[in-house]
């Protein structure tokens, strides 16, 4: 059952946020209010209007009734909302979802906190004054799987301090997110939602982030890696964005008393190895495939490739030799009743190759709103 009241949403330019913002707009009749980084309301609004057109034909004005635009920082004291809209807002919010973060690979540690545990600390200081309104059904934080960071084997949804370390600052600053949230929010309705992996729509193949995973695929398509450091049957856990805004959706509406608990947004058992993803990428390019060598034994020999092809996507390389298996057993569970399921990427993977090669990996922008589904 949807639950009353106003919905706080960061990060609705982003990636996620915009794909679950689409659904509060188009399910439901929530009145929706989007945290924007801007000068002003009047920015604030212009920088959303313009994203919802590209997400919807005419979103801008279908929905200008039921979504506001504030201008903030996430960072700044009381997120940087004038006193009487923060008042305001604490008195209607009854459903915060905090999608924005700071999800470059290789920013400085000191700047990954500033953003994603910063921003984690202000939402949790807003949550509580929501909730000492007494209106406050749902705090709901997005995270990553990858707070599991180098743990090797069997990763739960309950587990998140097993002594791992870390492949980049990201990883890292999202871990210490959690652990905030668990050491300072027990008086809060909190639920965590860890994506692995995320890619385009598996239907039409749009994305609006070509980073991760589409990096390595594009340079599988012009053949510039005859060798990558991976292992062969490692498993490369991969959602596309349909799936995993979905799973926000229904997990923030429908919370079924699942208050201080965390999901696994994941293919888990579905995943695809990295054998599988070079296999299916190659045929579609009608490439070779790259020999998958041993990490230390490719590190080796990186001197024969320029040095701007091996920086643009080494921080991608850790990716490709994981040991760590998700286990998404809650998650699947409870989506299953709402008839929501993850695919195997090899249902849909030509989808996101067709997408990317007809915008040219993000040169030439195609709006959600004129992607075609197929």
């Amino acid at each position: 059952m949807s639950q009353p009241g106003r919905v706080l949403l960061t990060g609705a330019t982003g990636f996620v946020g915009m794909e679950v913002l689409v659904r509060y707009l188009e399910r439901g009749s929530r009145p929706v209010t989007c945290l924007v980084r801007a000068d002003s309301d009047e920015a604030a609004r212009a920088r959303l209007d313009r994203i919802l057109d590209e997400l919807i034909a005419n979103g801008a004005e279908l929905f200008a009734h039921r979504v506001e635009a504030v201008a903030g920082e996430m960072t700044a004291e009381d997120l940087g909302l004038r006193p009487e809209v923060r008042e305001r807002l604490a008195e209607e919010v009854t459903t915060i979802i905090h999608c924005a973060a700071n999800v470059a690979f290789d920013q400085t540690l000191e700047d990954a906190r500033r953003v994603n545990l910063g921003g984690t600390r202000r939402m949790l200081e807003f949550a509580t004054l929501a909730q000492e309104r007494g209106g406050l059904q749902r705090y709901a934080q997005v995270s990553t799987a990858y707070v599991a960071g180098t743990h090797t084997g069997r990763f739960t949804e309950d587990d998140l301090d097993v002594g791992q370390g870390f492949r980049n600052t990201y990883e890292q600053s999202k871990f210490e997110s959690e652990k905030l949230i668990r050491a300072e929010a027990a008086h809060l309705p909190w639920i965590v939602l860890r994506p692995s992996i995320v890619v385009g729509d598996r239907s039409s193949g749009w994305t609006a982030a070509f980073n991760v995973m589409y990096w390595p695929l594009r340079a599988l398509s012009t053949g510039l890696f005859r060798a990558v450091p991976a292992m062969p049957e490692s498993p490369l856990d991969i959602v596309s964005i349909d799936y995993v805004a979905d799973a926000i959706y229904e997990l923030c509406e429908c919370p079924q008393d699942s208050a201080h608990r965390t999901f696994h947004l994941t293919a888990s058992e579905d995943a695809s190895t990295f054998a599988e993803l070079v296999s299916l990428a190659a045929r579609y390019f009608r490439r070779p495939e790259p020999q998958a060598v041993p990490p230390a034994e490719f590190a080796a020999g990186m001197g024969t490739l320029s040095d701007a092809a091996v920086e643009a996507i080494r921080i991608y390389f850790p990716y490709f030799a994981m040991a760590t298996r998700f286990d998404n057993a809650r998650t699947r569970a409870r989506l299953a009743q709402a008839g929501i399921h993850c695919t195997p990427l090899r249902e849909y993977l030509h989808r996101l190759l067709d997408f990317a090669t007809k915008s040219r990996w993000g040169k030439r922008p195609i709006a959600r709103a004129q992607a075609p589904t197929g």
